[in-house]
């Protein structure tokens, strides 16, 4: 049976996301990702500091972090200090950059496949306690050391296209799979694990997605789409039939309003593709074909609005205990 993990959106006091933590711990849940949203959330290391305090056995770390807002030293800084504080618990979870966290601080995503790649590099020669010097394209090294990183801390890549696929196939020790067009799970699988097939060690495929079982549950996931349908690849745009108007659309409306109001550019139909939709049965049953087929890991539940988080940890917790 594949783990159950969550991933805390941080948009209230850290200490509340250290007890909902606490909370999915108990339910039986093995991981915690806690968003990293820049200015729209609470800070995502003094977050994930709280959870370590307040659990015991879950691993943790950011998901997802990235090489633009923070110097990469400083990420690798703050997680190797994490580790230290929860006893050897965490992890690093590595994407692009997404425009809801870059967009406000006016930060550019240039050369995302070569910079996420040189943030993995940085990160493993620090955790390994070397002398890094480093020229890359978005930022550099000069004789850093990190004295107090463990060698063998997780690195997860995150991402939706091909190439960032294969580097993460390539070089990290797992893959975060958010919000995958469904009808292309199949392909995104088969490419992970063929680029595996001659590496060693281990390699932890992680899926993500919502459940709609209800009109306010379909509501928030055209919202939560919005974003992430406009930095989908275009391959994707086209097979829905988002046009560059329906874009740009999406993208005046995150602006001015946020997810909330993006989200009444989101087709219902183009939900179906990306979210279990459905009653409870028929999304535990869609869910759990979804992991058996395509040997996946670990699901892991998003968690975005804390008013409803307890009663979404039970009912994926009940899932993956056979209630």
């Amino acid at each position: 049976m594949p783990a159950f993990s969550v991933n805390m959106m941080p948009n209230i006091p850290a200490k509340e996301i250290a007890d909902l933590a606490n909370y999915a711990e108990r339910k039986g849940c093995k991981r915690c990702w806690v968003y990293d949203e820049g200015l729209t959330t609470r800070d995502v290391y003094v977050t994930l500091a709280a959870v370590a305090l307040k659990t015991k056995t879950i691993q943790l770390g950011p998901g997802i972090t990235n090489a633009y807002v923070r110097h990469p030293a400083a990420t690798a800084s703050a997680i190797a200090t994490l580790d230290e504080l929860s006893d050897g618990r965490a992890f690093v979870g590595i994407g692009a950059g997404g425009g809801l966290t870059l967009d406000p601080m006016c930060i550019s995503r240039t050369n995302p496949l070569t910079t996420v790649r040189e943030m993995v590099e940085s990160l493993r020669s620090l955790f390994q306690k070397q002398k890094t010097t480093f020229e890359g394209t978005s930022f550099s090294l000069s004789n850093a050391r990190l004295s107090y990183g463990r060698p063998d801390l997780e690195i997860i890549l995150a991402g939706r296209g091909p190439k960032m696929l294969q580097l993460g196939a390539d070089i990290a020790d797992g893959f975060y799979l958010s919000y995958i067009y469904k009808d292309h799970l199949s392909r995104v699988m088969s490419v992970l694990r063929n680029g595996r097939a001659s590496k060693q060690g281990n390699f932890h495929v992680t899926y993500s997605t919502m459940l709609a079982t209800n009109e306010k549950e379909l509501t928030e996931a055209r919202g939560q789409l919005s974003f992430r349908l406009v930095d989908s690849p275009e391959e994707i745009k086209q097979e829905l039939g988002m046009t560059r108007n329906d874009v740009l659309r999406i993208k005046q409306a995150l602006s001015e309003g946020g997810t909330d109001l993006a989200g009444d550019y989101v087709k219902e139909e183009w939900v179906e593709k990306f979210v279990l939709v459905g009653d409870r049965q028929s999304c535990k049953e869609e869910l759990l074909r979804l992991l058996e087929s395509n040997e996946i890991d670990e699901f892991q539940l998003p968690i975005h609005q804390p008013s409803t988080a307890k009663e979404l940890i039970d009912q994926v917790a009940g899932f993956f205990s056979g209630a």
